[in-house]
């Protein structure tokens, strides 16, 4: 069945949504439905031919993505995250990558037969990890910091690397003669140097211009897009595959310049990436031929374990003698290390020139690479979640809350969470409220939560949403802004404001995130309740006690804040979604008693010897 140029494209870009959206609900990388996409697409029922869609345009525009990919994930990496990990990380890109190009160099010449020049080839190619599978990875598993801090530096510095090592063994394929070492050696030398001089300048040029404000803001993204474009194109130029290497150190040293702001930058490029690694791997999946990755046969599969099983564990334990790492966080270091985009694109690339020179074994290098990337894909999708848990190195499931504010209103709500197992973090640069929430039992920040000292320092492990109930409410805004990346849309909320409701003088409600609770209850109005007594309580439902008749029981009043299902799971009131509680949850509300029952229950309590309610 033929489409036409228009349908292939629209398919491409439609399965490529799917599968993304699809591996999000399913919590695995998106790689893998997309390379089962793009091999069913193309050599399965042939629906689209990237080779005809594109034509010479095909590489040289999977190389340019590439590069846009490598520089997204660059500009994510700071020196402050990896203090105290930094040899580790030197160590897994260049002795960690030494040991795995001799361990699968050897296996595949013993057990493929390939000869041992198209063996160091595969070898080179196999050692990069790289951002476009090790980010989607971590997400789903959620290992300690540690793990995944060195997880994500390796993946992204070592795809240049990886690549400039491919430039090596290729000359040693396709050169001949006694000098062919030392002048692919030169050549691999060139490529570090140049690409790192030439990243290093563009990344201070560029640094000029955006602190100097002499591009305008809604051309921000594309003066480093066309940058990025063009240093890549040009590094390349000067020197083989150098253009990876200069983005990448763009992107290095771009981020960790002071007084550089590359957030917006980074929305846009995380975004595009997003897109471009989609349509990429079902694009290069496609032009897989089938009937090449059959006959590779079980040999393979003793290749693909050789890199699983041995050449990862050793990797990883030559490079962490000496660390502090612990055995459990060594053991799942060891067992992650899928393959990615890099290598994909990398091998399309070198394997149409070695054909084309008529070199023995080069129509295998892309389906050897390709099961590769699928195996470790497919292995580590499936296990490394269960295993971080088995380890205990995995971080434990986000549901706590991070409270912007620590007043009364947030001290009492966070109380209530914390005592019913909700984590609950407020921040405030009220140094009286921070010690009013420490006396409280609460975790506390002292500082602003939308400052540069806590991008770096405020720890949110296990939390995963934010309640902005400052009685500032543009502090609010800005919180809600700020953390909506970090927790989701539907995982952010704001207090609602009393203030003029004409729409000159409010904040878009793009910027507030969820209303909490309901319109009327504002700041104001929930500190004046909690002044007059109302209290935060917990209230379990069951089949005669309904939501109908928590709502109408006499002599009180109540609002409803948070509902607990049966799988406990915490669900929040708000003026934009209402939960329907059922029996067996939990309801938290503030309760507040009538006057004479109140009356009534302080004398009780009085008689009693006892002293009043605690809220929660």
């Amino acid at each position: 069945m033929e489409l036409t140029l228009p349908i292939q494209l629209a398919l491409i870009v439609v399965v490529a949504f799917l599968c993304q959206w699809g591996a999000w609900r399913l919590k695995l990388p998106a790689i893998l439905p997309l390379l089962l996409s793009g091999l069913l697409l193309g050599g399965g029922l042939g629906l689209i031919d990237p080779q005809a869609m594109f034509g010479d345009l095909l590489l040289p525009s999977v190389s340019l993505a590439v590069s846009i990919i490598l520089f997204e994930g660059a500009l994510t990496l700071k020196f402050d995250e990896i203090r105290g990990l930094e040899r580790t990380v030197r160590r897994l890109v260049t002795w960690g990558a030494l040991v795995t190009w001799a361990v699968v160099t050897t296996a595949t010449w013993y057990f493929l037969e390939l000869p041992l020049d198209m063996a160091l080839l595969f070898g080179a190619l196999v050692v990069v990890t790289g951002p476009t599978v090790i980010v989607p990875l971590l997400r789903s598993v959620r290992p300690v910091s540690s793990v995944s801090r060195l997880l994500r530096w390796e993946g992204i510095v070592i795809d240049p690397l990886g690549a400039v090592l491919v430039v090596l063994a290729y000359e040693l394929v396709a050169a001949t003669g006694q000098g062919a070492l030392l002048h692919g050696l030169w050549l691999f030398a060139q490529s570090m140097v140049l690409g790192v001089v030439i990243g290093s300048v563009v990344a201070f040029m560029l640094a000029f211009l955006l602190k100097r404000h002499l591009v305008p803001e809604y051309l921000r993204s594309f003066l480093v897009l066309s940058v990025v474009v063009g240093e890549f194109v040009l590094a390349n130029w000067l020197g083989e595959e150098s253009g990876l290497v200069a983005v990448t150190a763009t992107g290095i040293v771009l981020a960790n310049l002071k007084g550089v702001r590359t957030d917006d930058i980074l929305h846009f490029k995380e975004n595009l990436s997003v897109m471009l690694i989609s349509v990429l791997f079902i694009v290069l999946a496609a032009r897989l031929d089938m009937a090449q990755l059959a006959q590779l046969g079980g040999a393979t599969l003793v290749v693909l374990l050789v890199v699983q099983l041995v050449a990862r564990p050793l990797s990883v334990w030559v490079s962490t003698l000496g660390s502090k790492l612990n055995w459990r966080e060594k053991a799942l270091l060891a067992w992650i290390a899928p393959r990615g985009i890099v290598a994909a694109a990398v091998s399309a690339l070198f394997a149409e020139r070695l054909e084309s020179n008529g070199v023995e074994g080069a129509e295998l290098l892309v389906p050897l690479t390709f099961s590769v990337i699928i195996g470790t894909v497919a292995l580590q999708s499936l296990t490394a979640r269960p295993l971080a848990r088995l380890l205990k190195v995995a971080e434990p499931a986000p549901r706590g809350f991070l409270i912007i504010g620590a007043n009364p209103v947030a001290r009492a709500i966070g109380k209530a969470l914390n005592q019913n197992g909700f984590p609950a973090m407020v921040t405030d640069s009220s140094w009286e409220n921070i010690r009013a929430a420490r006396m409280a039992g609460l975790a506390t920040y002292y500082g602003n939560a939308v400052s540069s000292h806590a991008d770096q320092y405020l720890d949110l492990v296990g939390y995963g949403k934010l309640l902005a109930m400052s009685p500032r409410r543009e502090m609010n805004a800005v919180a809600t802004m700020r953390y909506r990346l970090e927790f989701g849309e539907r995982n952010v909320y704001s207090l609602p404001w009393s203030g003029d409701k004409e729409e000159k003088h409010e904040i878009a409600s793009q910027h507030r995130g969820g209303t909490l609770f309901d319109e009327d209850l504002t700041y104001a109005r929930l500190a004046s309740l909690i002044s007059q007594g109302a209290e935060v309580r917990k209230t379990r439902l069951t089949d005669e006690f309904d939501y109908a008749a928590y709502l109408q029981v006499e002599d009180r009043q109540v609002w409803p804040l948070f509902a607990v299902d049966t799988r406990d799971r915490i669900h929040v009131f708000s003026a934009n979604s209402r939960p329907e509680p059922k029996s067996g949850w939990s309801l938290f509300g503030l309760i507040r008693e009538d006057d004479a029952k109140e009356a009534a229950k302080e004398k009780n309590n009085g008689d009693n010897g006892n002293g009043s309610a605690l809220p929660g």
